[in-house]
This record gives structure tokens, sequence and C-alpha cells, in this order.
């Protein structure tokens, strides 16, 4: 095992002691967030990306091992188990080579070589690799008899066995897979006859790229468009240059048995390597492509999550549409409905006054601070409607994206929390709490619904589902969690509950009250000493008796800031936000075999701000009025508008109408960009000229160029 931690510290650049400690952390029950945040003295100061990379290596060494003991009993029961065949399978660091040994003796279908062996022909298939300079045709003919009526049936039969010996020969399978990572060329056209309806694929139909320079967006839109039928692809190097590789391995002189080996290798590279290979680059391809679209959505969906709360404020949020009118409810400080109805200001009813009065005396009868209306149908025209009006006071108007609200409001989740209201309802209330507090808000709703992804639905769904998990719970510890006013679905992503933890904190809450210390958790049944150790440090407590509670200084750290009040002759609560005190405080006075630099000064920078929210304060944007439809664009236009998606291939802008804008990965910025995030972030508002404008496909192409 150490020979392994010593591996994963050089794979990922880290020294072996912090591998080591985080993976025992991990083997401990302790979470991803809980190492990063509260034991950085253990790890080094490893964060939390890094920390996740040790724990899938693990995974991935584990799998292995697994692996490497199921084929050895398979050989061994074979009995075709050496000694030298097993220490090379022991020493395998790669699946790829472990599979190449394990090939030879896994048990197969019915093959031709199978078949020529059952007519006793793999003895002439030896001599002819051997390449002895005997003349072939007084060999084979002992090989005559019985099920083999002649001469070429005999040769056929052992030319079957030597394309199955080259085809799973280890070197050979390596030099191939050498090949095709340097020289694989990805190759699409279209099926015939399917053009018409693959029409959305007209890019990829007659597509030719490396496959080591295709981006995973082209990769797995291809491969979408196979699945569907309207595509044909394939995957291949240059085939006289693996065969002339091949041939140089296997064939060593010119006799008549040499050529014999000469055709066994060019039928066996072409009818069982290639096609092996070629699937094997396939997934591994595929498996890149997918882990690159993951990597996509999950940082989108990090910066959806964080983005702008505009905090405990009344809202009014609105589900705007035509014929079905706009829904309306209003919400209090915490997110709690307190009325609902519907108004009827567009088409076809077009009862404007009397919407208006509505809207306003809501505002004043609620004391609505801010108003929140859905992206969806007739938010543009809401949205003019709404800001047209006079109220009594100041009153913010933002537009939410939407995305995911129809499946919140049809979720159980959305049943159990307003029981007596409809989806209408459900879906207003979501949009009004998503500018409230965003995080709060999406947590209940399944990721792959928010509408921030890259071909979500194309990629291996346990590994987004994992992925998607751990940044939504990356998010919720990052941010840190009110105990009193949490929901239980957003106590379940806090480090060490879970489902089960979470409704028995929101039990308790309900039958004895509101939490009046982080100590009290403990009398939360099933909750014992290790959840508490794990989850304490994000849960707060506002108003408080002890004001670390509503902090992210952990509960075994309290005792340290105590001594520090101490010291300086004071209380813990003159200490907190006193920069003056705070800066007085000498750290080397505090270290201890456990607590280090690391976190003392996370301490400190705690206590000068307690509980505060990493994220950065909502502001509302006015888009252009004159632009309403995709008609009304015109090449050369400049527009505000905010990024609504990023991928690999550039950001989608929403520039007020339907159809949302793309920005090129070329055209966000005067120099070359390999990442679209370095540049622009989600929910961020741009200035975008308007490119070229598609009517017939609807595609708006922008840029951010010398804008």
């Amino acid at each position: 095992m150490s020979h392994f931690y010593t591996s994963i510290a050089q794979s990922l650049g880290l020294s072996l002691r912090s591998v080591t400690n985080t993976l025992g952390l991990l083997e401990e029950g302790a979470t991803i967030p809980f190492i990063s945040r509260y034991r950085k003295e253990a790890t080094g100061g490893l964060d939390e990306v890094q920390i996740a990379h040790i724990a899938a290596l693990k995974e991935k060494h584990e799998e292995l091992e697994k692996r490497k003991t199921y084929i050895l009993k398979s050989i061994a029961e074979q009995e075709k188990l050496t000694p030298e065949l097993e220490k090379q399978i022991r020493a395998c660091k790669e699946s790829s080579r472990l599979e190449d040994l394990y090939l030879p003796y896994k048990p197969k279908r019915q093959t031709r070589a199978a078949i020529a062996r059952r007519k006793g022909l793999e003895g002439l298939a030896r001599w002819l690799m051997s390449q002895q300079q005997e003349r072939v045709e007084a060999v084979v003919s002992r090989y005559v008899k019985d099920e083999v009526p002649d001469p070429e049936s005999a040769l056929q039969g052992a030319r079957d066995i030597l394309a199955e010996w080259v085809s799973e020969d280890a070197g050979a399978r390596q030099l191939i897979r050498n090949i095709f990572a340097r020289e694989a060329v990805i190759t699409a056209r279209v099926v015939k006859g399917k053009e018409q309806e693959g029409e959305k694929y007209r890019d990829y139909f007659e597509f030719t790229a490396p496959l080591s320079r295709c981006p995973s967006h082209r990769l797995l839109a291809i491969r979408r468009g196979e699945k569907e039928g309207f595509l044909r692809v394939s995957l291949s190097p240059d085939d006289e240059h693996c065969l002339e590789r091949l041939e140089r391995q296997f064939v060593k002189n010119n006799s008549e048995a040499a050529k014999q080996v000469g055709e066994a290798v060019r039928d066996g590279y072409k009818r069982l390597l290639k096609p092996s290979i070629e699937n094997e680059f396939a997934t591994l391809s595929r498996e890149k492509a997918e882990e690159a679209a993951i990597a996509v959505f999950a940082e989108n969906l990090r910066q959806l999550l964080l983005s702008p709360p505009l905090g405990q404020q009344r809202i009014l949020g609105i589900d705007p549409g035509y014929r079905s009118g706009c829904k309306l409810v209003c919400l209090d400080e915490q997110g709690n409905l307190l009325h609902n109805e519907t108004i009827y200001p567009h088409p076809p009813q077009q009862e404007q006054a009397k919407a208006g009065s509505k809207v306003v005396k809501l505002v004043s009868s609620y004391r609505i601070d801010a108003i929140a209306i859905g992206n969806g149908t007739a938010s543009r025209e809401t949205e003019r409607f709404i800001t047209n009006l006079r109220y009594e006071k100041e009153v913010k108007v933002f537009v939410v994206s939407e995305n995911g609200a129809s499946v919140y409001s049809a979720s159980k989740i959305a049943r159990e929390e307003f029981p007596e209201y409809d989806v209408t309802v459900r879906g207003a209330v979501s949009i009004g709490r998503r500018l409230s507090d965003p995080l709060a808000e999406l947590v209940k709703i399944d990721p792959k619904a928010i509408g921030v992804g890259q071909y979500q639905h194309d990629v291996d769904q346990a590994k987004l589902k994992r992925a998607l998990d751990r940044t939504v719970e990356s998010c919720v510890n990052l941010v840190g969690v009110n105990l009193n006013t949490a929901s239980r679905h957003l106590l379940t992503y806090v480090s060490g509950l879970g489902e089960s933890l979470a409704s028995n904190i929101v039990e308790w809450r309900t039958a004895n009250g509101a939490f009046r210390s982080r100590k009290d958790l403990m009398k939360v049944p099933r909750l014992g000493e290790k959840a508490f150790e794990q989850c304490a440090g994000f849960l707060r407590i506002t108003d408080a008796a002890n004001p670390l509670d509503n902090s992210a200084v952990h509960p075994e750290s309290y005792p340290i800031v105590e001594r520090m009040a101490k010291d300086l002759g004071c209380s813990v609560t003159e200490l907190i936000g006193n920069k003056e005190r705070i800066g007085a405080i000498e750290i080397e006075h505090y270290k201890t075999g456990s607590v280090g630099v690391e976190t003392l000064t996370d301490i400190l920078q705690e206590l000068e701000k307690p509980g505060r929210d990493p994220r950065s304060t909502v502001e509302p944007l006015e888009f252009d009025p004159s632009i309403r439809l995709i008609t009304d664009l015109k090449e050369g236009m400049i527009l505000p508008g905010i990024v609504t998606n990023i991928t690999n291939f550039g950001c989608f802008v929403d520039i007020g109408i339907k159809e949302n804008g793309l920005v090129h990965i070329s055209e966000l910025a005067d120099r070359f960009v390999s990442d679209p995030t370095e540049v622009v972030s989600l929910h961020q508002h741009v200035k975008v000229k308007v490119r070229t404008v598609d009517l017939e496909r609807k595609r708006i192409q922008l840029t951010i160029k010398g804008v």
C-alpha cells in the first residue's frame, strides 16, 4: 500500500505525507469539505480538488486490484498460471496492460481459431510461426485428414490461429495502441438517405479530424449523431503503417512459412486487432470527452449555486405567461409564502390597468423590496410592464433564470412544502426564492434540469451524478447553512449529515424549537460525535449565546479563541470583529502539535468577519428595450447581456430575446483562450456585438472582442 501512496503522490505532484494523511482521514469517514477546511495541518493545505483527485485514484487502484485478483484466479483455474505471468499481472499499473495479459486466457465464444485448434491445426500454426526454410507443402500434407479435406483448408485454419496470436500478443497490442494514440483520425459520414432528418448534424456529414485534437463537444455531438442513426463513425490510423510495423515484429525471413505468417498478420490486424483497439479508443476518447463535459457542467453548476443572493428581503415572485396569465407570489424575508394570485396584463386578456393596480397594491400591502421575474415565455413583456408601474418606494426588478422551476414544482419536495398549492404557485415561489438565496433553492432541483450543462444527457450518468453531488456539497459547505431555517434538503448536503440525519434535525427542530447552540446538535437522535465533528463547523446559529456558533470556527477550536480573548483581557464577543485586537494576536503563542499556522490564520480571518458570505451581491440588468425579437437584430449592434451557460467552445449570452447568442471561444478576447472560464463567468453582465444572425436556423453569433 505504501508503494501505491507513493505512486499517487508522484502522479499528483504532492508530498507523500499529505497523501498518506489525506487517505487516512478519508478512511476514518471524514468528508472532503471537512478535510479541506479543518485539517490543513494534516494535508499540508490541500484544497477540495486535490483531495478529490486523491480519493479518485484510490478508488481506481482498488478496482484494479480487484480485477487482478479475479484474473489470477481465472488463469489459475485453467492451470495456466506461471510464476512469470503472475509476477507480470501483479506488477501491472494500467488496466489496458492487465487486460492484454489476460486476453489469451479469457474465455471466448467459438472463434475461427478455436475451430482450427479442435481440428488439430495448432501444431501446424506453431511450425509456420517458427518460419523454417523447409517447404510448406511437405509439412501441411501431414495435417490433411478427418475434418481437414485439403492443404488450403489446413493452411487457412493455421492462419486463423496465427491471426488470433497476433491480435492477442501484448506487445503487438501496445504497438498498435501507440500508433492509434499518435495518428488515429476520426471520420463521420452521413447515413445515406438521412440527410434531411439529421439536419442538425449537418456540420458532421463530411467530417475528418485527428482524434487527439478533436474537441470534446464535437466528439460527443458526433457520437450522439451516430447513436441516433444519422452518422456513420470510424477511428483509424494509417493501416499500411500499422501493418508494416507488425510485419517487422512477426515476419522473420522470406521463407514460404514467413509468407503465411505475413498473410495471417494482415488478417489478424484487419479482422481482430484493429477493431479491438478501435473500440478501446472509441471508449477512451468518449470517456475523456465525457470527463471534459462533466467538468464544464460542474463548474457551471458551482458558479450558478454561488450566484449572488439578494438576502433576506420581501420578494414578489412572478412566473410570466400570456393566455394563462402571470402567477404572482408574495414571500417574506425567510421565503415563506404570504399570498398568491394571477394577473392578465398580456394578450389575449390585456387587463393592464387592473393588473397594474393589483401589483402596486401587493407591493404596498406586503412591503415588497424586490421583484423577481422568470426569464421564460412573456418575460420581456412582463419586465416592461412591471418597470413602468409607479410604487410608493424604490423596488428593484430582477429577471431570474427559471430553468428547472417546472421540475421543482412537480417534485416530491415541492409537494411536501406546498401540498395545498398547484404547480404554478410552486414554480413562482421557486423563482422568487432564487433571487433571495439561489443556493438554498437550487439544491432542491436535479442539477441536470438547471440548464447549464454541455451534452449532460450523453455522458455516464453515475459519474455525472457523483461530480454534481460533490459540487453541491462543496458549495453548501463553503457558504454555510443556517441551522434554524435550512430545509431538510439543504441540510442533506452538509458535511457528515445525509438524508437521515437531516430529517432528524428538522424533526427535532419542529418538536423542540430553534437550536440555541451547536451543542444542541448532540441531542438529535443518531447524531453522534463523528457526525458532530464533520458538520458543526458548517452550521450557523444566529443570535446564539456563544457568538462563535454563528461563525466558521469549529467547536474544537473554541478553547483557542477563548485563550486569545483572555490573553487580550476581553470577552470573545468583544474580540469578534475588532480588527485592532485581532491584529495584536501572536499566532505562534497558540500553535500546538495538531493546530498550526494554517488553522490559526483561518480562525483570525473568521473572527475579523464572522459568518462572511463568499458570494458577491446581486445587481439587476437592463436589456436594450428596442430588441424584442431575433428579427430586430442587426449586425454590428452592441447590446447588454448576461452569460447563461458556458461550454468548452464558448458561452451563451441572453440579450433579452427568446434565443440566446453564442460567443465562440475565439471571440472572447483579443488573445488565445483555451478555457472560456478564464474570461467569463456564469451570470456575468457583458457587452456584446452582433456578428451574424441566421434567421433560418435561429442562431446568433456574438463577439466580446473590441466591445
